[in-house]
């Protein structure tokens, strides 16, 4: 068993992670998260967008969360960013490292990521 000291610790390093996913951003990254989304790579995917995410101090912008099946199990992992009064763009076969690229250009920089959405796979 932990002591309080280290059950403290564990608190205060998480809270930055529970935050964002439960905060009310300007934008709001959702992360396919159903059984399919995890065997293909979801989970460090999102993982790669919180750490992201707070690293480049946008939580106060963005907020991090997770769904279930989105409905294109063949593109998984699949993450959608919806943003009031704009489309809603979906990246589709995301890992960590296009994760961090899309914190990058598409929420800090506003220029999605074409390359990567849905509708370019097709």
């Amino acid at each position: 068993m932990k002591s309080l000291a280290e059950l403290a610790a564990i608190k205060e390093k998480m809270q930055n992670k529970v935050v964002m996913r439960e905060g009310t951003g300007d934008l709001r990254v959702v992360v396919g998260m159903a059984t399919c989304g995890i065997a293909a790579g979801a989970r460090p995917v999102l993982n790669a967008f919180v750490e992201a995410v707070n690293a480049e101090n946008l939580a106060d912008k963005v907020t991090v969360t997770q769904t279930g099946c989105i409905g294109i199990c063949q593109y998984e992992p699949v993450v959608e960013i919806f943003e009031a009064g704009k489309d809603k763009v979906t990246y589709v076969k995301m890992n960590a490292e296009k994760a961090k690229e899309v914190v990058e250009k598409h929420l800090k920089g506003g220029q999605p990521i074409s390359e990567y959405t849905y509708k370019d796979e097709v």
